[in-house]
C-alpha cells in the first residue's frame, strides 16, 4: 500500500497496482479492467507471464459479468477460486437457524456460479482471484487475477488483498476527485475572468463573441458555437452554418421532452440523434449543450470530431452462442480469438467531469443574462432621463456658446484697424475659448480653481474689462470642481454679454481665501458695467448658479444684483478644497505657445491625416505660414498608409478620431518607421489614446498655429 501511496497519475496507479499484487501473490497474470458506461468493459493495465499472451486494451462484452454478479462484487469486494476444476461442497445444513437458506454473500470460498468456472476453463485458466474496485459507491473496475494451475490464498493473504483493494479504489478515487477538482478550478477561473469583464459591457452577444475562443478552453473540444437570439457564431470545427437551425431545433425538442427544463444534454453520436449529421461528422461528431437561459432558446455548443478507431473484442461481442448443457441458460464462449471492429461516428464520450464544468458554466451564464438584463431594463430608464437633463443642458450651453461668439464677433471694429488685424483678434479669441471649454470638460479628476478662473477669462483678457484675480493656491476635487466649472461658466457668460465682460474699462474682481473650518470662500465682483437690472424671469443659468453649490455640494451661494454690478459668494466647505503646487494644464499651454526656435520648420514636409476638408485647409494654411515645405493631407488611415508607401514625411500630424476608425494603425506604422508624430485631438481627455502611445505629444482642437508648429518642434528635436 505505500508504494501506491505517491502515485499522482491514475495510468501509472493501474501499472503499479498490477504490477504489485502479481508480485505479491504470484499470480501468472494481473489484469486491471475497467468498465465503459454501456456495461462493456476494457483491459487498461497488465502484468503477466512473459510467455503468455497479451490481453492488455482487449475489450470484453457487458454480458460477460452479469448483472446479479455486478451486485455480489459490490457487496463482497473479493472472489477467490482456487480451482476452477473442482467439484463443489455442499452445505450441511442448507438452511439456518430461521429456516432460510445460509448468506454466504461474505465469504471468500464460497464457491461461484458453475457458467463461470466454465468460462474460466475455457480460457485455460484454473484459479482466480477478483478485487472489487469502487468509486463513488459505484462498481469502477476490477483487478482480475489468473493463475494456470490451481491456487489457494491463507486467510491472511485474502485479506491482505481485500486490504489492497480498498485503498487502491479509495486512491484511485482522490487522484479522480483532484484531477476533477484542477478541471474545476481552471474552469471556474476562466467564468471567474469573463464574469468580471461581464461589467464592461452593455451588449450580451459582444460579450460572448469577444470571449468565445476563451469559452472553447473549458473542456476538451474541437469546436465551439454560441446560438444567440437567432444568430450563430463560432470558433473552430463546428457543423456548417447551414445545418445550425436544425441542430437547434433537435435540442429544442429534446428539452421539451424533459418538461422544458433547460437542461445540459450531451451525446458522442450526433448522426444517431439527427438525421443529416452524418454528413459533417469528421467536423462535429459529438455535441454538448448548455443553455444560456431557463427557457431553452439560446444555446452555447461544444463540438467533438470524430474518432474512427478499432476496437479489438475478446471474441465476437454479437455472436450467438448455442443452448449448452445447462438448459435455456448461456454456455460461456470458447473461442477468445482476437475480433476486431471499426468504431465510427462518434466522438470522444462527455465526462462526468465535462458535465460538472458544464454545469458551472451554465450557472454563470445565466446569471450573466439574467444580470444583463436587468440592467438594461434600469440603465434604459436612467438614460431616458439623463439623455432629457443632458438635451436640455446641452440646448442651454449652445446657446451661451453661440451667444458668446455673435458678441466677439459683433464687436465694434476701430476704422483705422486692419482687417488683418481684427482677423488675428477674433482668431484667438476664439482659440481662447475653445481652450476654456477644453479645461472644463477635462475637470472630472478635479483641478486648481486658478486654473479654471483662467480658463474661463481668457477670451476677454486684454482690451476688454480689467481682471483681478487673488486668492491662494487650491485644488478642487472632482465634484466641486464640475459644480464650480458650471457656475463659474454661467458667471462669466453673463458678465460677457450683460455686465462687466461687455464693456471696456469695467471691472471684474474674483477673490478667494481658505480655512480649515470654512473652505473656501469666493468672491465675485462687477463694477463700471452696464447699469444692473434684477431679471424678472429666472432662467435655468440663474437656478444653477444659485443653488448648486448648496444643493450639490452643501455649501453656501449668494448671487445680488445692484446696478453698479452683480456680486456673488460663495462657500465650498472643506472636504471639497486642498492647498496644492500650481501644475496646470493652462501652463502647459502658453509653454506650447511660448515658440521655440522656428528655424526647424522650414523645408520640412508633413503627413496629415485630419477627415475634415476645411480643417485640413486651414492646418495646410498654418503650416505653410510656419515655413513647411509640403503638406500631404489625407482622410482615411487606408489613404494615410498608401501615402507612406510613396514618401516618408519629416513628421506626421495625426487627428486621433476620425469618425467610424481611428489614426492607431498610422500611429503603428510610423513608429516602426521611427517617423516622428502628434496627435490632435477635440476631446477633452486622451482616453482614446492607449497607454503605450502615451508619451506622444497631443494638440487640443480647433488647432493655433503657434502650438502646432511648437508641437511639431519639439517632437522634431525628440
Amino acid at each position: 500500500m505505500s508504494r501506491i501511496t505517491k502515485v499522482t497519475e491514475e495510468q501509472k496507479l493501474m501499472d503499479e497496482g498490477a504490477r504489485i499484487l502479481r508480485g505479491a501473490f504470484a499470480y501468472d497474470r494481473v489484469m486491471i479492467y475497467q468498465f465503459d458506461a454501456d456495461g462493456a468493459g476494457q483491459v487498461v493495465s497488465e502484468s503477466r507471464r512473459p510467455d503468455l499472451e497479451t490481453f492488455f486494451g482487449l475489450h470484453f462484452p457487458a454480458s460477460d459479468i452479469p448483472q446479479q454478479a455486478r451486485l455480489l462484487y459490490l457487496k463482497n469486494t473479493i472472489r477467490v477460486i482456487s480451482d476452477s476444476g473442482g467439484a463443489r461442497v455442499a452445505l450441511q445444513p442448507e438452511l439456518g437457524a430461521g429456516g432460510k437458506p445460509l448468506d454466504l454473500s461474505f465469504a471468500h470460498l464460497r464457491s461461484v456460479s458453475p457458467i463461470h468456472c466454465e468460462y474460466l476453463r475455457n480460457m485455460g485458466v484454473a484459479a482466480s482471484m477478483s478485487i472489487s474496485i469502487i468509486v463513488g459507491g459505484k462498481l469502477w473496475g476490477l483487478v482480475a487475477c489468473h493463475h494456470y494451475v490451481p491456487k489457494a490464498l491463507s486467510m491472511s493473504q485474502r485479506v491482505a488483498a481485500e486490504m489492497f483493494g480498498e485503498f487502491f479504489s479509495l486512491h484511485l478515487e482522490s487522484l479522480q476527485h483532484q484531477r476533477k477538482l484542477e478541471s474545476a478550478t481552471k474552469a471556474r477561473n476562466a467564468l471567474d475572468t469573463m464574469l468580471r469583464n461581464a461589467a464592461a459591457y452593455t451588449d450580451i452577444g459582444m460579450l460572448l463573441r469577444e470571449n468565445i475562443q476563451a469559452f472553447a478552453a473549458l473542456m476538451p473540444c474541437d469546436g465551439i458555437g454560441i446560438w444567440l437570439n437567432g444568430a450563430w457564431m463560432s470558433h473552430g470545427a463546428v457543423p456548417p452554418t447551414k445545418a445550425i437551425p436544425a441542430l437547434v431545433a433537435m435540442i429544442k425538442l429534446h428539452a421539451r421532452s424533459q418538461g422544458g427544463r433547460g437542461d445540459i444534454w450531451s451525446t458522442h453520436t450526433l448522426s444517431e440523434a439527427l438525421a443529416g449529421a452524418e454528413q459533417y461528422r469528421a467536423d462535429a461528431a459529438g455535441v454538448l449543450a448548455i443553455p444560456l437561459s431557463h427557457a431553452p432558446r439560446d444555446y452555447l455548443l461544444f463540438f467533438r470530431r470524430e474518432v474512427v478507431q478499432t476496437v479489438a473484442w475478446a471474441g465476437n461481442p454479437d455472436k450467438s452462442y448455442d443452448v449448452g448443457a445447462h438448459g435455456d441458460r448461456l454456455t460461456p464462449r470458447k473461442s477468445f480469438a482476437l475480433w476486431k471492429q471499426e468504431v465510427e461516428r462518434q466522438s470522444n464520450p462527455w465526462t462526468a467531469v465535462d458535465h460538472d464544468i458544464a454545469a458551472a458554466a451554465k450557472t454563470t451564464l445565466v446569471e450573466v443574462v439574467l444580470r444583463h438584463n436587468e440592467v438594461l431594463a434600469d440603465e434604459r430608464s436612467k438614460g431616458e432621463l439623463r439623455q432629457k437633463m443632458l438635451n436640455e443642458e446641452l440646448n442651454h450651453r449652445v446657446k451661451n456658446i453661440l451667444s458668446l461668439i455673435k458678441s466677439l464677433v459683433s464687436h465694434p471694429v476701430d476704422a483705422d484697424r486692419s482687417l488683418e488685424d481684427y482677423g488675428n483678434t477674433l482668431t484667438g479669441r476664439i482659440q481662447a475659448l475653445a481652450f476654456a471649454h477644453d479645461q472644463v470638460t477635462r475637470g472630472d479628476g478635479g483641478g486648481s480653481l486658478l486654473d479654471l478662473l483662467n480658463a474661463e477669462l481668457s477670451p476677454y483678457r486684454g482690451a476688454n474689462a480689467i481682471i483681478t484675480l487673488e486668492g491662494p493656491t487650491l485644488t478642487l476635487d472632482a465634484r466641486a470642481y464640475s459644480v464650480m466649472a458650471l457656475v463659474l461658466h454661467e458667471l462669466v457668460t453673463n458678465a460677457a454679454k450683460y455686465g462687466a465682460l461687455s464693456v471696456s474699462a469695467a471691472h471684474l474682481s474674483v477673490r478667494w481665501q481658505y480655512s480649515p473650518e470654512l473652505g473656501c470662500e469666493i468672491d465675485w465682483q462687477e463694477n463700471g458695467g452696464p447699469t444692473v437690472v434684477e431679471p424678472v424671469r429666472k432662467g435655468f443659468g440663474s437656478v444653477l448658479v444659485a443653488r448648486s453649490v448648496r444643493f450639490d455640494l452643501g455649501g453656501e451661494s449668494s448671487v445680488a444684483f445692484s446696478p453698479t454690478g452683480v456680486t456673488a459668494h460663495f462657500v465650498i466647505p472643506p472636504r471639497f478644497v486642498r492647498h496644492s503646487t500650481p501644475h496646470t494644464d493652462q501652463a502647459a499651454e502658453q509653454a506650447m505657445r511660448a515658440a521655440p526656435d522656428m528655424q526647424h520648420l522650414a523645408g520640412l514636409t508633413v503627413l496629415l491625416l485630419e477627415d475634415q476638408l476645411l480643417i485640413a485647409i486651414d492646418v495646410e494654411q498654418m503650416l505653410a505660414a510656419e515655413g513647411v515645405a509640403r503638406v500631404e493631407s489625407t482622410a482615411t488611415c487606408a489613404e494615410a498608409l498608401r501615402e507612406l508607401e510613396k514618401f516618408a514625411p519629416d513628421v506626421a500630424v495625426l487627428d486621433v478620431n476620425l469618425g467610424a476608425e481611428n489614426s492607431l494603425p498610422v500611429a503603428q506604422e510610423l513608429l516602426s518607421r521611427r517617423i516622428p508624430f502628434i496627435f490632435a485631438t477635440g476631446y477633452g481627455d486622451s482616453t482614446m489614446i492607449p497607454k503605450a502611445l502615451a508619451a506622444v505629444p497631443v494638440v487640443r482642437k480647433p488647432y493655433d498655429g503657434k502650438s502646432l508648429a511648437t508641437a511639431i518642434v519639439k517632437v522634431i528635436r525628440g
